[in-house]
């Protein structure tokens, strides 16, 4: 459900929405998602000052209310 979120929103703002892919990596307190992306779309997607990343982890935080678990979210590189 989040990696689906996260993945249609990528899409959305990037200019390569073909290159964006989600990784789910699940620890006993946090769960990890790497969001890789075309290099061009790294700065877009991390937006200006951390702009858009933040957005992005505010609205995943309101997952954690609902299920108890903590995300953290990672840009990479394709």
């Amino acid at each position: 459900m989040i990696s689906d979120f996260v993945a249609q929103f990528a899409r959305l703002i990037a200019s390569y929405p073909e290159d964006i892919k989600v990784e789910i990596k699940e620890g006993d307190e946090m769960t990890e998602i790497v969001l890789y992306a075309n290099q061009a779309d790294v700065g877009k997607l991390i937006g200006k000052e951390g702009k858009m990343i933040g957005a992005i982890k505010t609205l995943i935080s309101g997952c954690k209310a609902k299920d108890g678990v903590s995300y953290r979210i990672n840009v990479e590189p394709v």
